[in-house]
């Protein structure tokens, strides 16, 4: 995409790990947040990328069969300040057997749209933000991202779209304001 160095932010058993959103529903902006002590890393992305890493998470928690029960699901805003670090194009998801945990990975968008997959010493590429966390730190992650997903604008019940409070043209509705 261009031709900066690439920057990796690599959070180990962070001390927090949460999506968020700044604004009112319908003009929310959302966040994947990080802190390890001092250390807050925030990169901005899409409500559809939240659900869909939440339900991705999901499934792969449930096929490793780690245990369905969450102590605590982080309910506080996000910290102060957000900096977004970079805007999320791709994301990968894997599970370390070794340590029984989850590792989630994304990154700055591709010129193909595609996950580069690059050694971390890559001088050149899109940056990187990678957090390790174990089993019930995701399943409380997935928690609280489909509380934040499901916590929008209801959805139109004709064509599935957000609803404003003003209503909206509803394509299955003739054009109709609903």
């Amino acid at each position: 995409m261009s031709s900066m160095t690439r920057r990796l932010f690599i959070v180990d058993g962070p001390d927090r790990f949460l999506a968020g959103t700044l604004g009112e529903p319908g003009n929310r902006a959302f966040f994947l947040q990080a802190r390890k002590g001092g250390a807050l890393i925030s990169v901005g992305l899409e409500k559809a990328q939240v659900a869909a890493l939440a339900r991705r998470l999901d499934d792969l928690l449930d096929a490793v069969e780690a245990p369905l029960d969450v102590d605590t699901v982080d309910e506080l805003p996000l910290e102060e300040p957000v900096v977004e670090l970079f805007r999320v194009g791709a994301m990968a998801l894997a599970w370390d057997a070794s340590n029984a945990g989850v590792v989630i990975e994304a990154q700055t968008p591709t010129e193909d749209g595609e996950y580069a997959e690059l050694p971390d010493d890559a001088e050149q590429g899109p940056d990187l933000l990678r957090i390790r966390i174990d089993a019930p730190a995701a399943r409380a992650f997935v928690r609280r991202a489909q509380a934040l997903v499901g916590s929008g604008r209801p959805a139109c019940p004709f064509c599935g779209q957000p609803l404003d409070p003003q209503g909206h043209f509803c394509s299955r509705g003739n054009g109709q304001l609903n």
